[in-house]
Formats: structure tokens, sequence, C-alpha cells
């Protein structure tokens, strides 16, 4: 009898290294273009359901809900089925809830916060899928371009946002945009996904057989390092979070422009972000997670304190672009320092996003409720503590010693993309 031997999934080709790198890019911007399509009709929404802040940190709020339900249990799912099958599915659940919420900004409240609840819930479960999917590609291709693919997500934002502003200028009804962008989302999103890495492969990539793997949702929460990352991540993700909801508001109510305006400035924060992320991978090269996770904190503390106090609408514009360039890499870093071990990456990912999510989601209402009882302005200050906690303890993200990049890379495919 004549034994067959077990057959041993290989590595990626080149061509799929680099079709998958181009596919997660176009992920992380149909994201990018979700959020933000939302957020650059938030001053319309606010007047249209005479919501003070606090209000509007509530309805923020039910999106944090939704997220927080989802993440800690979106590791397992991920693992399980694969980012491919993940993000196909979820992209058809985020244009869904998009369509929802444009029915219930035309028709009733309850619609749009059972829309807003949908929208987290999905976000967060695309979050993770398209993070782990680019840990793996990542590790593949031996570089550290995560940055580069939030870079994608910040453009998709930025896109977002200034498709936002100009629906605005011409007037055109919230529930007419974004039902447009939910038809968007529907279709390239999920063709795009069929050409991330070889499920096989990324689970390769991302958990080789011989090292023992976390329980997802269990073991990683348990470790120091993992938590203490989230927590980088989470100070980073108020700062993030809070930019994107609450720039173009704060704008208008302090120094009473229009709305176009408002929204032109929640476009320069999300540009801001996009450069930052952009020019990452070549800081981190060369000074190191650390220092530039340090340095970023200090930056974008000057910007959100320029902002918030600033008497002046150009030192409101100057404060944006420094808040947007010093919280661009605060959460991609995080993500990548999850993955540097490539054993249960998914599940150490999905943790970090869990804690980070809670900033990204749950910072703006909190920005809502203390600014209902002093200003928004001053409640922003808060963010400046937020970057000098992540300061003190983003020595969680330092690589470990032992633990290469270059694992399983693909020097063609890195010249491919680069």
């Amino acid at each position: 009898m004549t034994s067959v031997p077990a057959v041993v999934p290989t590595a990626p080709t080149a061509p799929e290294a680099a079709a998958g790198a181009r596919a997660t890019y176009a992920v992380f911007a149909g994201l990018g273009i979700a959020g933000s399509t939302w957020s650059s009709r938030l001053p319309q929404v606010r007047t249209q359901l005479h919501l003070d802040p606090a209000s509007l940190g509530l309805l923020l709020l039910t999106i944090a809900v939704g997220g927080v339900i989802v993440l800690p249990l979106s590791g397992a799912v991920v693992t399980r089925i694969g980012p491919r099958r993940a993000i196909t599915v979820v992209a058809l659940v985020v244009s869904a809830s998009l369509g929802v919420i444009a029915l219930g900004y035309a028709l009733s409240a309850p619609l749009l916060v059972a829309g807003l609840f949908l929208l987290g819930a999905a976000t967060g479960f695309w979050d993770v899928a398209m993070t782990v999917h680019a840990a793996a590609v990542e590790r593949q291709l031996g570089r550290p371009i995560m940055p580069r693919f939030f870079a994608a997500f910040s453009l998709g934002t930025v896109a977002g946002a200034a498709v936002g502003a100009l629906m605005i200028a011409l007037q055109v009804p919230v529930s007419i945009h974004v039902a447009a962008v939910a038809a968007i989302i529907a279709g390239p999103i999920p063709a795009v996904a069929r050409h991330f890495l070889p499920e096989h492969a990324a689970r390769r990539i991302a958990a080789p057989p011989t090292v023992k793997v976390p329980r997802p949702g269990l073991d990683a929460w348990r470790e120091p390092r993992t938590v203490a990352v989230g927590l980088v991540a989470l100070a980073f993700a108020v700062a993030e979070g809070a930019g994107s909801n609450w720039v173009s508001v704060s704008v208008i109510d302090r120094h009473h422009v229009t709305a176009t305006i408002g929204t032109l400035a929640y476009a320069l924060f999300l540009t801001a972000l996009t450069a930052g992320r952009w020019l990452g991978p070549a800081v981190l090269d060369r000074f190191g997670r650390v220092t530039v996770l340090r340095t970023a904190a200090a930056v974008a503390a000057i910007g959100v304190v320029l902002f918030a106090l600033g008497p002046s609408t150009g030192l409101a514009f100057a404060g944006t672009l420094l808040w947007g360039m010093g919280a661009a890499l605060g959460f991609p870093v995080s993500m990548s320092a999850g993955a540097d071990e490539p054993a249960g990456a998914a599940s150490r990912v999905s943790v970090i996003t869990s804690i980070g999510y809670c900033g990204f989601v749950g910072g703006p209402p909190l920005i809502g409720f203390l600014g209902n009882q002093t200003t928004v302005g001053h409640a922003l200050l808060v963010i400046a503590i937020l970057m000098a906690l992540s300061a003190a303890i983003a020595g969680a993200t330092r690589r470990p010693p032992d633990k290469r990049l270059q694992t399983g890379s693909d020097p063609q495919a890195r010249t491919a993309l680069t």
C-alpha cells in the first residue's frame, strides 16, 4: 500500500501577494467612504432632529453600542470563515445599514437609530476582518505597510467628506446621498474581496501550525502586552473618532461659519490623517514605533489645544491639521504590534481592535456629554490628556526582539508594490 504524502499549503505567489495588497487597499478605502458619508452629513442630521450636543452624543453612542457588541466575537468568526468571506458578507450589511439610515432620516428617528446600530456592528466586524488580512499581507511583503492600508481608509474618508461637502453645496437631500453610497458599497467591495490572499495562505501567514494559538476572545484578553497595546489604540482612536465627528460641528458653532466651511475643516482633518499614514512607513523604519508614537501624541495634543482654544477660524484649521497628523499612526501601529507574533494574530488583533474601537465610536458621545456641561471646545481637551497617557505606555508596542517582520516575506512581491 503506497502512502500519500500530506499536502502542505504553499505560501502565496508574488502575483497573489500583490493582488491581495491592492484588494486590501480598496477594502480599507471602501470602509472609509461608508463611514465618512454619514459623518459628513451630521450638521444636517443635527438640524433636522433638533439635537443639542448631549443628544447628538447619544445618537452617536448608538454606533458604539453596535460595534462593542460585535467586536469581541469578530476574531473567532474571522478566524473560522476567513477575511474574504467575512468582508463579502459584511459589505452587504453595511450597504443595508446605510439604506436604513437614509430611510430613517426621511421617515422616522427610531428607524435612523436602528440603521446606526446596524452600521456600528457591521463596520466593527469589517474593521477586524480587513485588519487581520492586512496583517497577513504585511508579514508576507516584509515591510511595515499597515499605516498605508489605513491611509487608504483615510483617503476613502477624504473622498466621502469631499462628496459630502459637494452634496451640501448642491443641496442634495441627505437620504438620496446616503442611499447612493449604499448602492456603491454593495457592488465593488465583494468583487474586490475575491482577490484577497487565498484562505489557506492567509492562515499560514497569520498562524503557523507549529505554534500554539491563543483561544479567540479568551487567552489574548489575559495578555498584558496585548491589553496595553489596546489602550494605546484606544487613546488614538478617541482622537481620531472625535475629530471625525466633532470638527465640522465645532467649527460651525464656535466661529459661526457655514456648513460647507465646517465640512471642509472635516476634510482637512481627514487629509492630514491620510498624509500622516502614507508617510508613516518611512518614519517608522527610521525612528521605530515608540519614538514615533510619543512624538505623534505630542503633535495631536498641541493640535487639539490650538483647535479648542484658538480664537480664529485660521487657528482652528491649523489645529485641525496638527490634530489629524498626530492621530494618524496610533491605530495602525497598534494593529501591527498585535500581529508581531504570527500565531494568534486574529485573536490579538480582535482584542486590540475591540479596545480601540470603543474609543473610536465611544469618544464622540463622551465629547457630546461633556460639551453639554461646558462647551464642545473645552470637552475636546480630554483628548490632550489621553495623548499624554498613551505616550506613557507606548513602549508596549515595541517589537519583541526575536520577532522579525520578514518571516514569510516575498521580495518579489515587495518589489511589485514599491
